[in-house]
């Protein structure tokens, strides 16, 4: 990464926050409470910014996100409702606890494969799709919950999403996984360059040979698998399944993947920038909690920490444009 590189100025910002914070309130900010209070609350938003973030680089957006989350948590959730009761005890709950985590990928996967089926091979506008599932999915959710929440699992199930290895929780280990993993398939991989390449140029990519539709469908694909391991983290932390569980993560994410360089368009984004971004508005929003500050004020300084570092990414962009242009001015007057 260059010294002014949109994923370099986010981390400034972070450490900036982190820093800043940590003077205002040290004790209470960098207490080991707070900070695996921070690891453990962070993972859920970071998969789902992850999910649209790859949704975005083909200059697509998946609405349904949060909702693919709901109903494959649902589905999980009554699974291990279902089966479990206080008589059954050792391996039976570990292969109870598989069958949950099955059901809620296969329903995630299937949501997923929707959106991408209707996006890829018949050609519908991606904001229209997604709007259309999300409302099924949360129609699908409210029946088969009836609105209210599914209890009772395991305490084995607990521990993904509350659990600890030494003093590091479950949650943030999943969570650097997956992004690890995604960092991996988008850079190293050839699905990953013709995401990128979709995204510059879908009709040129087409053009040169790759299988678009492929592509796009395994882009939904892989967004729905992060969802569902949001839903996991999400149910095991809570203890229960419910309709409305994330469902504010929708339009955070998108700010985030924003937040994070990804351009709005397609073509261009990395998964360090969308891991800073959310790093910073958990940071953010932590410390300003933790000092006694409203809500709301939390809100709107996120929303002023986004707009200025748009701001900065234009400028900054535009000077390089500035500075490119008048290197070839002089390249060429030398020449001439």
């Amino acid at each position: 990464m260059s010294k002014t590189s949109k994923e370099m100025i986010l981390l400034y910002v972070f450490i900036g926050l982190f820093v800043l914070m940590a003077a205002i309130s040290p004790a209470k900010f960098l207490s080991l409470g707070n900070l695996q209070s921070m690891a453990t609350q962070l993972p859920e938003l970071g998969l789902i910014a992850l999910g649209m973030m790859v949704v975005i680089l083909t200059g697509g957006i998946d609405l349904s996100i949060t909702y693919t989350a709901a109903l494959s948590g649902i589905a999980g959730a009554l699974v291990l409702s279902t089966g479990y009761n206080a008589g059954i005890e050792g391996a039976a709950v570990m292969i109870l606890i598989i069958k949950a985590l099955l059901a809620t990928l296969i329903t995630a996967l299937l949501c997923g494969s929707l959106n991408g089926f209707l996006v890829s091979y018949v050609g519908v506008s991606p904001i229209l799709v997604t709007l259309g599932t999300m409302t099924l999915f949360e129609g699908v959710s409210v029946w088969l919950t009836k609105g209210g929440a599914v209890s009772g699992f395991p305490e084995q199930f607990q521990w993904i999403g509350n659990g600890y290895l030494g003093f590091v929780p479950v949650p943030i280990l999943i969570f650097i996984v997956f992004a690890i993993v995604t960092g991996i398939l988008l850079e190293r991989t050839a699905w990953g360059r013709s995401v990128y390449m979709f995204g510059c140029n879908p009709i040129a990519t087409y053009f040169s040979g790759i299988n678009t539709k492929k592509v796009v469908m395994f882009v939904y694909l892989y967004a729905a698998i992060l969802a569902a391991v949001a839903a996991i983290i999400m149910i095991s932390r809570y203890n229960s399944a419910k309709v409305d569980y994330g469902s504010s993560y929708l339009l955070q994410s998108v700010a985030i993947v924003v937040l994070g360089g990804t351009d709005i368009a397609g073509g261009y984004g990395k998964v360090i920038g969308t891991v800073v971004a959310v790093g910073i508005v958990q940071v953010l929003s932590s410390g300003l909690n933790l000092i006694g500050i409203n809500r709301f004020i939390v809100d709107v300084t996120m929303g002023a920490l986004l707009i200025a570092v748009l701001l900065l990414n234009y400028f900054i962009g535009k000077r390089k444009q500035e500075k490119g242009v008048r290197k070839e001015a002089k390249k060429t007057s030398i020449a001439a």
